[in-house]
């Protein structure tokens, strides 16, 4: 039996680019993984950001419009001897570490995950990300979300995938002791193009977004993303938006009923433009949120784009800095392109799946699985 679910879910010698519930039946055969491979996604929000604070959304609900996009964040999980070794865990991102106790690392989340999961030793684990962090795309929380996921898949474990997203929300709340939201964990564990709905702790709702693919290319074809140049740590900016929830209780009120205006109009068969107005009216209230969520640097690059023929657009992420969308008719798009020429653009395609794993390695070789299959 085991044999044949190898070779259902194996292509490759010593790789299994399989589901997790695969993983996990061939778990209960006792298959040791040598290695997992995690690819976990990016996120870009168009509205509702700021009700996905526990501290608003257990008083008045939350929701969040928004998609997991075609940029990733990898990690890898392998097994060492260490033993052999002068060191019992390996852990590389943009530095190295090699410790002998789990306490001695000093990337905290890369420890806390770690801890969280049970593991002490004898693994290495490697990071690398196709776009920089602190740039408003959730790569914090996709770290945490890809991390688990990578861990879960190596111990043989079948984690759901919002189950998922509340492990690593209570990490970086409880265990890190961030000011982090709850939509970017929720989308880069499951994904796709959505309204997510927070109606209480650990209690979300996904409702994904009803789209045709004409719809969803038609959609794509608006989209300009523009590196501002500025990189900025959201930790310091989220913590004072948290302490104003009451003070922005009208603006985030706000925010949350756009939500459900911008679904109808992605749903509705007419013109994508009120989108457009719907992001520009949106990124009004949310200036108002706290001073240093724009700066004049961002304020003119929002000008510019506007100018340029773009009908609206944010600053992606908390604030400050980061990546700059604009909502542009597809003619005006050059125009756009042209006035910010100074900036870098970055296409992405939208409705990205969640965390998943793309490698799963046991070690064997072609002719051992072979005779692993002729003995079964």
């Amino acid at each position: 039996m085991l044999a044949e679910l190898l070779a259902t879910v194996s292509t490759k010698t010593g790789d299994t680019k399989a589901c997790l519930p695969c993983l996990a039946v061939c778990a209960t055969f006792g298959v040791k993984w040598t290695m997992i491979i995690t690819q976990t996604p990016l996120r870009i929000s168009f509205l509702g950001g700021g009700t996905d604070y526990p501290e608003y959304f257990e008083s008045h609900g939350g929701a969040v419009l928004g998609t997991a996009v075609d940029k990733f964040a990898f990690l890898s999980m392998s097994r060492f001897q260490s033993a052999l070794f002068d060191y019992a865990i390996r852990i590389s991102y943009r530095q190295v570490e090699c410790v002998k106790a789990l306490d001695e690392i000093q990337h905290a989340p890369f420890r806390e995950c770690l801890r969280w999961a049970g593991v002490s030793q004898d693994v290495e684990v490697h990071y690398a990300a196709e776009l920089p962090a602190l740039t408003g795309l959730g790569s914090s929380s996709s770290f945490v979300v890809g991390l688990l996921n990578t861990i879960y898949a190596f111990q043989g474990r079948l984690i759901p995938a919002l189950e998922l997203a509340y492990e690593a929300i209570e990490i970086e709340r409880k265990v890190l002791g961030e000011s982090v939201g709850c939509q970017d964990q929720t989308f880069a564990a499951v994904g796709g193009f959505n309204v997510i709905e927070f109606r209480g702790w650990n209690n979300f709702t996904v409702h994904r977004i009803p789209f045709s693919q004409d719809r969803l290319e038609e959609f794509e074809e608006h989209m300009l993303v523009f590196f501002t140049g500025i990189r900025r740590r959201a930790e310091e900016l989220a913590a004072r938006q948290v302490k104003r929830v009451q003070q922005n209780a009208d603006h985030l009120l706000a925010m949350r009923r756009m939500v459900d205006d911008g679904f109808r109009i992605l749903v509705s068969p007419g013109s994508l433009a009120p989108f457009g107005a719907l992001l520009h009216e949106a990124w009004l209230h949310k200036r108002q949120l706290d001073p240093g969520i724009s700066n004049d640097a961002v304020d003119r690059i929002y000008e510019e784009g506007m100018a340029a023929g773009a009908l609206g657009g944010k600053l992606l992420g908390a604030g400050g800095g980061g990546f700059m969308l604009f909502f542009v008719p597809p003619e005006r798009k050059d125009a756009v392109r042209q006035r910010l020429s100074h900036l870098t653009e970055i296409q992405f395609r939208t409705c990205a799946p969640g965390t998943y794993v793309v490698h799963a390695g046991t070690g064997q070789s072609t002719t051992s699985r072979r005779r692993q299959q002729q003995a079964a």
